[in-house]
């Protein structure tokens, strides 16, 4: 019978702590990857900002609809605000209501950052981990105001990719439940078909280049 081999204790506890220590490693480099998602939200977000008045409602939406197609989960965000009737609702309206929701995602952002004073992000590099494997990326907006505007994201893995399925105000106001609970009665009321319309009326709005209006 052939001698068994005996390794040192030591060496033992060495390559099992080698091991775990590069699960770790590569758990952290994955999770490092979603800051740099709201970096780049942030980073378009502030050009916007600066372009000021060169920049016009549609220039800015140009500008950033595809860093915010690039850096939210869309489709998922819009599963989400839609809630349980998604399951009900036909293959091609739900495409209608992806295509709304972002179309006025990208609206919002138009609408909101369009002028500068000063203003900039700061990212938090080291992101919180969720039970669920996702993971929050905290960042700050400040504003000139004693308190900056904390804006936390909620970020899920897709393929090789980090990106957004909510946004926190103040780390506790859900953007995805406010906006459920707005549509909800759209949506028993009127269906898929009233709530698209609801998007897209929103969204022509935020264009609206009356006077005085950017």
């Amino acid at each position: 019978m052939s001698p068994s081999i005996r390794f040192p204790t030591a060496v033992i506890v060495f390559l099992t702590l080698a091991v775990c220590c590069e699960f770790q490693s590569v758990a952290h480099a994955d999770g490092e990857e979603a800051p740099a998602t709201a970096q780049g939200l942030c980073d378009a977000l502030l050009a916007s900002m600066k372009g000021g008045p060169s920049l016009d409602f549609t220039a800015r939406r140009n500008l950033l609809a595809p860093e915010v197609q690039r850096d939210l989960d869309l489709a998922f965000m819009t599963r989400i605000v839609v809630g349980p009737s998604w399951q009900g609702i036909s293959a091609g309206d739900r495409q209608q209501l992806v295509d709304a929701f972002s179309a006025y995602s990208i609206a919002t952002y138009a609408h909101e950052f369009k002028s500068y004073s000063g203003e900039h992000f700061e990212v938090d590099p080291s992101p919180t981990q969720t039970p669920r494997g996702d993971c929050i990326v905290h960042t700050k907006l400040f504003t000139g105001d004693p308190q900056p505007v904390e804006l936390d994201y909620l970020m899920r893995k897709s393929g090789d990719r980090w990106r957004i399925i909510d946004v926190y105000l103040n780390g506790t106001i859900s953007q995805m439940a406010a906006r459920r609970s707005e549509y909800s009665t759209i949506l028993r009321q009127g269906g898929a078909a009233a709530l698209v319309g609801l998007l897209n009326k929103k969204t022509a709005d935020l264009g609206d280049q009356r006077p005085g209006s950017s």
